[in-house]
């Protein structure tokens, strides 16, 4: 096993949470469904907490935070995310582009930290003791919220890009209804938005 690399991984793992929490800050000031509000504000204290999960984790296996080339990386996302989530604000588009930009932000985001974890539940599969331990003691803590905030975010701005075209759109969208988190949930409760409307 490549601990080198497992290291990278915690450190971008803690800049995308890091930026999460920027990112839902500024998506919250986009967002005008008093539900997404709701959620949204749910998912920024969850990834408040996620940042402290990860750097519990990293003083755990013994790996300082610090700057590498990788995390540059996942800054330099996060920030370019932030900052077009700002630019939809303040063009003179109407508000809802500017919620719809945020959706998309946040289920960008949602993405890259969904697929940081799905990564270290594989690496903590195959690990041994302590570390082992340490690893699934995280996972546990944050798995379902970050398959709710990926899932979610996604139906989320599915339906209000529907509703912005002019037609039916299902608020609060399926994925939430049904209260999903796995992949397979998702595709089963958009699959099933027709009967919901």
């Amino acid at each position: 096993m490549n601990k080198a690399q497992r290291d990278d991984l915690l450190q971008q793992m803690l800049e995308t949470e890091m930026g999460g929490v920027k990112i839902y800050t500024t998506a919250l000031q986009c967002v005008l469904n008093a539900d997404l509000k709701e959620e949204w504000e749910k998912y920024l204290d969850q990834t408040k907490n996620h940042v402290s999960i990860v750097q519990k984790l990293m003083s755990e296996l013994g790996v300082e935070p610090k700057e590498t080339p990788s995390r540059k990386v996942v800054r330099h996302i996060g920030e370019a995310l932030v900052q077009a989530m700002t630019m939809a604000r303040q063009s003179d588009a109407p508000k809802q582009a500017a919620e719809i930009v945020a959706c998309e932000c946040v289920s960008l985001a949602e993405t890259k930290d969904h697929g940081n974890w799905e990564l270290l539940t594989k690496y903590g599969e195959a690990a041994k003791g302590d570390e082992k331990k340490a690893i699934e003691a995280a996972i546990d803590e944050v798995e379902d919220q970050e398959d709710e905030h990926l899932y979610h975010s996604k139906g989320w701005g599915r339906e209000l890009a529907i509703a912005a075209l002019g037609m039916k759109a299902v608020l609060p969208p399926p994925e939430e209804q049904k209260d999903v988190k796995t992949a397979i949930g998702a595709a089963r409760a958009k699959a099933a938005r027709k009967e919901m409307m």
